[in-house]
């Protein structure tokens, strides 16, 4: 059965991806982001996969705008089933050399921006007592990093409100589903557009995954929404569970690794950025779903394909457990 979604931030990196995801399999999708050039893309491709597509241009960090995205969705596709929320933005620079309102735009767009598309779907879903949200997280959600202060303390605050959501979703016996996908670094077009004042140019912290990693996790949570997070990349599992058992010690690993991790070893040189304004407005240039690291990303993850099934997971992990046991006991009988 075909459904309409609605995405947030469409029109590249792990949105983009995920909007060609849900055209495949023939859904009406809506294309939320702020660049034309980007939106236009992302119907070429949601239409080329088999599905439908509408372009909303919007800022999610003005709900009135969502609202009405929302409203514009449901006019021209009906009732809404799902909504994913990704549309983020971010700024590379010590703390120190953050301004105030570059940290407000980043919490409103990163946040709030997440905040205000919950609010739009559940005006609609909680009537019809149908729906689902889909949050797209991050491991910086659960464990900071250096040079990201603002979209770290986003991220965060999304786990904080949702899981709160939840909890009300749960009590009102409400059959709208809500659930995070903890995502890894990405593939993405953001870094080469993210505002940054390092000295040279920003990257992914590797492991790098492919935005149709990230992409097929959305979509198996859009399907599976029972569940309150996924995690997508052996890396985000990785990352969350030692910051669990050692979080001291990963603030000293990180204050010592975290910068270099961060920058390739080119020298930045002056350029556009999109916290403001998108990128793709004036140039009229499509960024598409994948960044400059292709050379480098994984496009499969193991760790994925056990989150998303686990029982037949942990059969094939026990049998070949008991294979392994009947070889060795036959070479030593040998």
């Amino acid at each position: 059965m075909t459904q309409t979604v609605v995405i947030t931030g469409a029109s590249a990196g792990i949105g983009r991806a995920a909007a060609r995801l849900f055209g495949q399999r023939g859904d009406r999708v809506a294309l939320i982001a702020r660049g034309r050039a980007g939106l236009e893309g992302a119907v070429r491709d949601v239409e080329q996969a088999g599905g439908t597509a509408l372009a909303v241009p919007a800022d999610v960090a003005d709900f009135a705008l969502l609202d009405r995205a929302a409203r514009e969705t449901e006019d021209t596709f009906g009732p809404i089933d799902v909504w994913v929320n990704v549309a983020f933005a971010s700024v590379f620079a010590p703390f120190a050399e953050t301004t105030a309102e570059e940290f407000r735009r980043v919490t409103e767009v990163t946040y709030l921006g997440f905040v205000y598309g919950t609010m739009a779907a559940l005006a609609r879903m909680r009537p019809r007592d149908h729906g689902t949200i889909v949050q797209v997280g991050s491991a910086l959600g659960a464990r900071s990093i250096p040079l990201q202060a603002a979209y770290c303390g986003g991220k965060h605050a999304i786990n904080g409100f949702t899981e709160s959501l939840r909890c009300e979703l749960l009590h009102d016996h409400s059959n709208v589903r809500i659930t995070v996908v903890q995502m890894p670094a990405v593939n993405t077009p953001q870094f080469s557009w993210v505002r940054s004042r390092l000295p040279r140019h920003p990257q992914p912290v590797p492991p790098i995954y492919q935005p149709e990693v990230a992409a097929r996790a959305v979509v198996y949570a859009a399907d599976h929404p029972r569940r309150k997070q996924y995690f997508a990349g052996a890396s985000t599992a990785a990352t969350i569970l030692a910051n669990r058992v050692a979080p001291a010690l990963l603030d000293r690993y990180l204050a010592r690794t975290g910068y270099d991790s961060q920058q390739t070893g080119e020298r930045e040189p002056g350029r556009p950025d999109n916290l403001w304004e998108p990128v793709d407005q004036p140039r009229g240039e499509d960024h598409g779903a994948h960044g400059e690291f292709d050379d480098r990303s994984h496009r499969r993850s193991a760790q994925l394909l056990v989150s998303h099934h686990p029982v037949a997971a942990m059969a094939t992990a026990v049998a070949a457990a008991a294979a392994g046991l009947a070889l060795a006991s036959r070479a030593r009988r040998r």
